[in-house]
């Protein structure tokens, strides 16, 4: 230990549990430390390792945030740009204070997992002490935790500078933090950082919004005229009768209070004739007619934007859907031989009362084969329940998937809970990534499927159960029984047919998946959009890594790039079609394996030529991974693998 950090050991301690915390201003920090100290339990001259999760609770936390991730890691990629070359790295927490995602310079990678800013780190307050993410996550609002600010005496060289990012009902979703390893000792030195954070989370949490109400009506203030077409603070989301159903936290603030359930009309004090006239659109449309006083003071300019997706029920997952006239199999695929071969076995299956097992990659498809294969059966007009086995934490699964009966645990609901299971009686359970159930669970599941009963935790006796059973995996289920990791008998019984589903880049229907999907898209994004032809042949030579999920996330990003309706080839998130062209070919045996594991492509194995790649486009690890056709995370597995760094000093 040396004499800096035990000169902050003695000075944590003597604040902590000081009689000045007392005082109503004491500042964030100190009431932290009294928190560690007084309520955590936690002793500043016994400092913590970095606790990092495994892999699969890390999953369990990721895929809560799944939808919420991909506008946090837009803006994440964008303010690393503008700190990157200060040495700093971004990560994302979940509200319970661990790391779903960052970025980071890969040469740091053994520095920044050592100290913790890595993906999977716990810095929950209750277990880090006094961080920046964890002290947010108490006192919700941004802050800088600098150097010895930090309870724990191994993190005094690290400087977080961090802000909550909450939800459209105000709830706390995430942390956004921009750390850095070392730092210039003056705390002034965060305040610029302090402000980039800030903007970036309203930002992330304002994308998020306009996502997640893109089928209502969204009315927009701000004080600048000019801008609140595209840059409204406060946001309201409401339906067609005009209650709210939404806020951004700019409108909670200045609303001093939750909006939701209220009449729009109402809170601004304007029939709503007049709010339907603030939309931008049609002949009638008259933007910035109106200066609104909010009831609590404040002027504010509005715009109306109206909604961007039809509210029709939600179409199933990766589903391409040229016409509603087809039976629900047929809908799923074109004239690829292999698919039409699979389809009419799902066919044959369809009701004979056998559990069917659903291989492929991920975002092939599995989800969208078995919601098929009930729309197919006469079972149609009962419930299809999908479960997640790897998104359910192994503390839950259990009375998630079983239910449970009142008054069986502490903090379970007071009426009890029906499991998901049981909530599929006569319908189809459909339990994906189902290698990734727990052992134990296993057991019991195989009693559901043996004896056609479940049994809720606390009661006595079990539950009759009818159930069509399909099961998807993207693992090599036998190879698991082989390792002794899932049971034989529940393997043998969950196989009672198994489909194997393609990868997209092998099937030769790609054509009509791409229009069906992208047709499906225009239709709730931009009407009569067009796809050029020019697009539409690099579409057809990019490998498809991703699979259908990375189609559709490509073409609704297309789409709202693209400026005149027309989608070019510019506005597609792919490499050249001449990087990618052998690999949309249907690979050989070793090739699919190579690109089931995301090394596909030339350039990376050789630790000569991934360097000369990485000089061309300047150490930019985005573009060399879209020349390569792969995800910059292979790029940087193989820079580590070769020992490779960029020119840049810390």
């Amino acid at each position: 230990m040396t004499s800096l950090q035990s000169r902050h050991i003695d000075n944590v301690y003597s604040i902590a549990t000081g009689t000045a915390l007392a005082d109503p201003a004491a500042s964030l920090v100190h009431k932290s430390w009294a928190r560690c100290v007084r309520e955590h339990g936690l002793d500043p001259t016994k400092p913590s390792p970095a606790r990092i999760l495994p892999a699969q609770e890390l999953r369990a936390h990721q895929q809560q945030l799944e939808h919420f991730l991909r506008a946090a890691r837009a803006g994440m990629e964008d303010i690393y740009r503008r700190v990157a070359d200060l040495g700093y790295m971004v990560l994302l927490t979940d509200a319970e204070g661990i790391t779903v995602d960052y970025i980071g310079n890969p040469a740091w990678d053994d520095q920044l997992r050592r100290a913790g800013l890595y993906l999977g780190a716990d810095w929950n307050e209750a277990h880090a002490g006094t961080c920046g993410v964890g002290t947010c996550l108490v006192e919700r609002q941004p802050m800088t935790c600098h150097q010895t600010e930090h309870f724990d005496a191994t993190h005094i060289a690290l400087t977080c500078t961090t802000a909550p990012l909450f939800d459209h009902s105000g709830k706390l979703t995430a942390i956004l933090d921009v750390s850095a390893l070392r730092s210039p000792e003056a705390r002034e030195s965060q305040h610029l950082v302090r402000h980039l954070v800030s903007i970036y989370a309203r930002m992330i949490e304002d994308a998020d919004f306009l996502r997640s109400f893109r089928g209502h009506w969204i009315l927009r203030l701000g004080t600048a005229y000019g801008l609140v077409d595209v840059a409204g603070e406060l946001m309201l989301a409401f339906d067609e009768g005009g209650t709210v159903v939404g806020a951004n936290s700019g409108a909670r603030q200045a609303l001093a209070g939750n909006p939701l359930g209220r009449e729009v009309s109402q809170l601004l004090h304007m029939p709503m004739d007049a709010i339907w006239r603030l939309g931008n659109g049609g002949a009638s449309a008259m933007p910035f007619a109106h200066t609104v006083l909010l009831p609590g003071g404040g002027e504010y300019h509005a715009s109306l934007l109206a909604p961007r997706l039809r509210r029709a029920a939600a179409p199933a997952p990766d589903i391409a859907r040229p016409s509603d006239r087809l039976p629900p199999l047929a809908r799923i695929a074109g004239d690829d031989p292999a698919m039409q071969q699979l389809l009419a076995q799902a066919q044959r299956l369809v009701d004979r009362g056998i559990h069917v097992l659903v291989e492929g990659e991920t975002g092939s498809g599995k989800e969208v084969l078995a919601r098929a294969m009930h729309g197919a059966s006469r079972r149609a007009a009962m419930p299809f329940v999908a479960v997640n086995c790897a998104a359910i934490p192994d503390s839950l699964i259990e009375s998630e998937l079983f239910g449970y009966t009142p008054g069986s645990f502490t903090g379970g609901r007071a009426k009890g809970m029906k499991g998901l299971i049981a909530q599929a009686d006569r319908g189809t359970l459909f339990l994906d990534e189902i290698g990734d159930m727990p052992m134990a669970l296993q057991t019991r599941l195989l009693r559901v499927l043996s004896e056609g009963e479940v049994l809720p935790l606390g009661a006595e006796s079990p539950q009759r159960v009818d159930l069509a059973v399909v099961a998807a995996t993207h693992r090599n289920l036998s190879a698991l029984v082989a390792a002794g990791r899932f049971r034989e008998d529940l393997y043998y019984r969950l196989c009672g047919a198994v489909l194997k589903l393609p990868p997209l880049r092998a099937r030769r229907d790609r054509r009509y998946l791409i229009e069906a999907m992208f047709n499906e898209e225009a239709a709730a994004m931009r009407p009569g959009a067009r796809l050029s032809d020019a697009a539409l042949q690099r579409l057809l030579a990019h490998a498809w890594p991703g699979n259908l999920r990375e189609l559709r996330n490509v073409l609704r990003l297309a789409l709202a790039l693209c400026a005149d309706g027309t989608v070019g080839a510019q506005d597609l998130q792919l490499p050249a079609p001449s990087d990618s062209a052998a690999a949309a070919a249907v690979p050989s045996a070793p090739a699919s394996a190579k690109a089931r594991d995301g090394d596909g492509g030339s350039g990376l194995e050789g630790a000569n030529e991934l360097r000369a790649l990485l000089q061309r486009h300047r150490w930019h690890v985005a573009r060399a991974a879209a020349e390569l056709g792969v995800c910059r995370a292979t790029v940087y597995r193989h820079m580590k693998r070769h020992g490779i760094a960029p020119p840049q000093r810390m």
